[in-house]
């Protein structure tokens, strides 16, 4: 422990795993984007819009100066939005040691794929920040519930073991179980796509569909990610685990999900950017759908239920048409690698 430990992104997660660090006995350090931002966490110690009731010690320093944030520290924990990786890790890299200056790993908690390149996250973080020691934090974790200190279970993958080992231990708790996974790539389709899943999922509840159309689009959904992640070089495995069936399942079936409600309020008729205003956080889903999309071509994937919520999310398509062409597709076996 007593790692010095900068949280890079003052949102519901970066706040939530700051808290879990520190409490962990780590010297934590908040990066907030604006300093607005920093100076009202500073003072209220909660954040009473994103995350109310999770109270941030005193000695949790907060800060919007980069260079301070980062300074001598150890790890380096990006939760920032997918869309603002890449332009915060440009920001980041004059500031980061050396290798003289001794070892430092960077662990990405955020979720996407960058519409332009297709690139997963930790690609892109190694894009701006070539050679470093990167790891990927996933799996069923809303921040509401981590700040309440429930029992939660996640996942960390990195290029070695070591790196993953180190990460464990660094966020390890009573009621914070961390397991490891050398399939990063595996964690990361799985860590994005729940989340368009999760919208279709949101679109049947508001079209008032009920358990049995939420199943499906939970099992066929992970039916998509599996082939997807596979063709892309992940392991099947992974898609059954904490970053795949687990992230998957806490996104479709709870309140806490931005995409679920999001996708609530679009299969109540309300459009993406109307949902998005509503619910004033990002939705990740929506910046992920094109680029799963994308992938699936390039990939050459079958992937009905992403294809449809981008039917609906940037065609205007009716939702319920959407449900009704899943619903009447061509007759096929559930999976083809099993033979009679």
């Amino acid at each position: 422990m007593d790692n010095n430990i900068a949280v890079i992104g003052s949102g519901s997660w970066g706040i939530a795993l700051a808290w879990r660090l520190w409490k962990n006995g780590e010297n934590v350090t908040i990066w907030a984007r604006s300093r607005e931002s920093a100076e009202k966490l500073k003072l209220n110690r909660e954040d009473k819009d994103k995350l109310p009731g999770v109270i941030l010690d005193g000695s949790i320093k907060i800060t919007d100066n980069l260079e301070s944030a980062l300074k001598d520290k150890d790890m380096i924990v990006i939760t920032v939005p997918s869309v603002a990786v890449r332009e915060v890790c440009r920001k980041m890299q004059p500031y980061l040691r050396s290798e003289d200056e001794g070892h430092q790993i960077i662990v990405n908690c955020s979720k996407g794929i960058e519409a332009d390149t297709l690139m997963l996250m930790s690609d892109v973080i190694l894009d701006e920040l070539p050679g470093r020691d990167v790891a990927v934090l996933s799996g069923p974790s809303h921040a509401e519930e981590v700040g309440k200190d429930l029992p939660t279970t996640i996942v960390v993958s990195a290029f070695s073991k070591d790196t993953a080992r180190a990460v464990q231990n660094a966020f390890m708790a009573d009621t914070f179980r961390v397991y490891t996974s050398p399939d990063m790539l595996g964690i990361e389709i799985g860590a994005a796509l729940k989340n368009v899943i999760a919208l279709a999922a949101g679109v049947a509840d508001g079209l008032g569909y009920g358990d049995n159309a939420k199943a499906a689009l939970i099992t066929r959904g992970i039916a998509e990610m599996s082939r997807l992640g596979a063709a892309m070089g992940g392991d099947y495995e992974t898609f059954s685990g904490l970053s795949g069936i687990g992230d998957l399942v806490v996104t479709c079936a709870s309140m806490h999900s931005r995409n679920r409600r999001a996708g609530i309020l679009i299969g109540q008729g309300k459009t993406a950017d109307e949902a998005r205003k509503e619910i004033k956080m990002v939705v990740e889903g929506v910046n992920s759908a094109a680029a799963a999309l994308a992938l699936a071509k390039k990939f050459d994937v079958e992937m009905p239920i992403v294809e449809q919520v981008n039917e609906v999310l940037f065609n205007n398509k009716p939702a319920r048409e959407a449900v009704l062409d899943l619903m009447n597709r061509d007759k096929k076996d559930e999976n083809d690698l099993q033979g009679w």
